[in-house]
């Protein structure tokens, strides 16, 4: 979707409803001194597969399969492409992968490392489950939100419960489009005071998310809103059983910051030794380990990430690159925007209903209802009980022989090899040591244990439909 209005470049000033500001270049370094979340991956390497030809005697899965296709097609909008055609950005520490023997590829408009010289990336992901991994997502685009009306902005937008969200507590959700409540970007929103947030969305989507907000906020009726976006500052996610051990040994006070009572979903801010500025700590991560995302001003980004590296030193901590991360995340059961969600997805298909409020399934006007209301909320309900219910539904797979990749067809287990479905990730599992993959198959085939075939190289595959995570998190959670 094409909009009419331009986005201001990020940077140059803060967009406030009604009145736009000139450029103020304080306001960047002071983002979150008053104060005082979902990554991308690259996805595994693909095969190409033959397309599944349904039988002319059934018409309906005809019909099925060019939907299938025009899905396949519309997830490929906003994949690992770079965001446009403007030259590839860098982040802060592209000097310091390099020094680490990074192989550097194309990703959401930046050169960013996809796995560096010392080890394979199977070896970086086994390294991430038994020790920690340094990731850099400066990529990502982080935002503020403030002003009086930033809750209930955020909340026309996403179906989050955010006026119930406590200081400093995150919560995964997801910008919807009015009308459809398709998802146009997956996102990590933390409340950092009362009408004061921090948010991250997709280096992929950057564009297209700029010029959603910059829409939303020009049709805006209600409070003052501004909103920032917080170019230039770092990003880095630190992610393994170690992690709390060795961010503890770069804080300037341990003691003030402590670690160990930060829960998952939780932040708080913290002064990092020889940092002029304190960083933004949330126990979050994209891997299912244990880790933090650490959101560091500009000046401090390299220092802050070299003191990480040395304190761990690596016989504890490596630098790992998105190859590595694509197989972590997929192992923990999480979408990747552009593959297994997109703007023709809403969260009830995708298995985010969760991310849907209580208090937000109702509204006493429709000034209370988030985009895509009706659409998501008649989603919600099966046929059974009076709603649209969903076609399809999102699925783990445990596939035999050779690995899946995205755009597979998963078809029926018996002879006739039925369409049901496509696989939208999916990659050999280094923990498990199985082929695992991500789809979507038509309701009534989503059941764990389901028997299905999936068309790897256009040979029929055995499969099974399996519960995700397919490896057991490792949050740590609040007792």
């Amino acid at each position: 979707m094409k909009f009419p209005r331009a986005v201001a470049a990020a940077g140059r000033g803060v967009r406030t409803l009604g009145s736009p500001r000139k450029a103020n270049p304080i306001l960047l370094q002071r983002a979150f001194s008053a104060s005082g979340i979902s990554s991308s991956a690259a996805a595994c390497s693909r095969a190409t597969t033959k397309p599944y030809q349904a039988s002319p005697a059934r018409p309906h899965a005809r019909s099925y399969q060019r939907h299938l296709t025009a899905q396949r097609q519309s997830q490929r909008t906003y994949a690992s492409a770079p965001a446009s055609d403007a030259p590839l950005q860098k982040t802060a520490l592209y000097d310091l992968h390099l020094a680490h023997g990074a192989k550097m590829v194309p990703f959401g408009g930046f050169e960013m490392p996809v796995q560096y010289s010392g080890l394979s990336v199977s070896a970086s992901h086994q390294f991430t489950r038994e020790k920690a991994s340094l990731f850099d997502v400066g990529h990502m685009v982080q935002h503020r939100f403030e002003g009086p009306g930033a809750t209930a902005f955020l909340q026309r937008v996403t179906p989050g419960s955010l006026e119930a969200l406590p200081a400093h507590q995150s919560t995964l959700s997801a910008l919807l489009w009015p009308g459809t409540g398709g998802i146009v970007d997956d996102t990590i929103i933390t409340r950092l005071g009362p009408e004061r947030f921090y948010v991250v969305t997709n280096a992929g989507c950057r564009e297209k998310d700029l010029a959603y907000f910059a829409e939303q906020l020009a049709a805006w009726d209600g409070a003052e809103v501004r909103h920032e976006v917080l170019d230039g500052w770092g990003l880095v996610a630190l992610q393994g059983p170690l992690a709390e051990e060795l961010l503890a040994l770069v804080l300037a006070d341990p003691a003030e910051a402590n670690l160990p009572e930060l829960y998952f979903g939780q932040s708080r801010f913290a002064k990092v030794k020889g940092a002029a500025d304190p960083v933004l700590v949330s126990r979050s991560g994209y891997t299912g380990e244990d880790g933090f995302e650490i959101s560091i001003a500009p000046a401090d980004t390299v220092a802050v990430t070299e003191a990480l590296l040395a304190a761990g030193g690596p016989e504890r901590l490596q630098f790992a690159g998105l190859g590595a991360r694509d197989s972590l995340r997929l192992e923990a059961g999480m979408c990747l925007y552009g593959h297994d969600i997109d703007d023709t997805t809403t969260p009830v298909e995708a298995g985010l209903s969760w991310i849907v409020g209580k208090d937000r399934r109702s509204a006493a006007s429709d000034a209370d209802k988030f985009h895509g209301f009706d659409a998501v909320l008649s989603k919600l309900t099966p046929k059974s009980k009076g709603g649209s219910g969903v076609e399809r539904r999102r699925v783990g797979l445990i596939i035999e022989g050779a690995p899946a990749r995205e755009g597979a067809q998963i078809v029926s287990a018996d002879g006739d090899g039925e369409p049901l479905g496509v696989v939208t990730s999916g990659c050999p599992s280094p923990t498990l040591g199985k082929n695992i993959a991500m789809g979507y198959v038509r309701d009534g085939s989503h059941k764990a244990g389901t028997e299905v075939q999936v068309l790897v190289r256009g040979r029929p595959r055995k499969a099974v439909v399996a519960k995700m995570p397919f490896v057991p998190a490792k949050y740590k959670k609040a007792p």
